[in-house]
């Protein structure tokens, strides 16, 4: 009896020793793709050229797109808005909107753009990524991204 007791306190013990691996989603390329489609998709019903990025969860550029007639100066501007929203975890509309309220000191952080267009991907409670449209005007951009985010919602059904 007495051993058996000191076998299961190490076998606890161990556990708490060693711990447990977590497990985490993250965003595939095909995934990736799927995002940029319903986002050109939306764009083309809204008669607007934009370039679209992906990022991962780190902000490093998964997938990018530049439609025909997407104008040049949105190419750093999309990708900026996808690692502003994955950096911080919240749409970049977030910081548009607290600007306009008068919290300027946003401005003095590198990674923050303070223009709509800017999503995080979350997918069962986790952040796999961002995406950056960028285009149209910061409200248009917006309406893509948004719409191009839900492309997750269909793939945790």
């Amino acid at each position: 009896m007495k051993y058996r007791n000191t076998f299961l306190l190490l076998i606890l013990m161990t556990g708490l020793i060693f711990g447990q691996v977590g497990s985490k989603h993250t965003i595939t390329l095909d995934l990736a793709k799927k995002i940029a489609i319903a986002a050109e998709n939306k764009a083309k019903e809204m008669k607007i050229d934009v370039v679209i990025a992906i990022v991962d969860e780190g902000g490093n550029l998964l997938f990018f797109e530049r439609m025909d007639g997407a104008q040049l100066g949105s190419i750093n501007v999309a990708k900026k808005k996808a690692v502003s929203a994955i950096y911080f975890k919240r749409p970049t509309k977030s910081y548009q909107q607290r600007i306009s309220d008068g919290n300027n000191a946003l401005l003095s952080i590198d990674e923050i753009l303070p223009f709509e267009g800017g999503v995080p991907l979350n997918y069962k409670g986790n952040y796999i990524g961002a995406i950056g449209v960028s285009g149209g005007t910061p409200e248009q951009d917006g309406i893509i991204a948004e719409y191009a985010s839900n492309v997750l919602r269909e793939e945790e059904k």
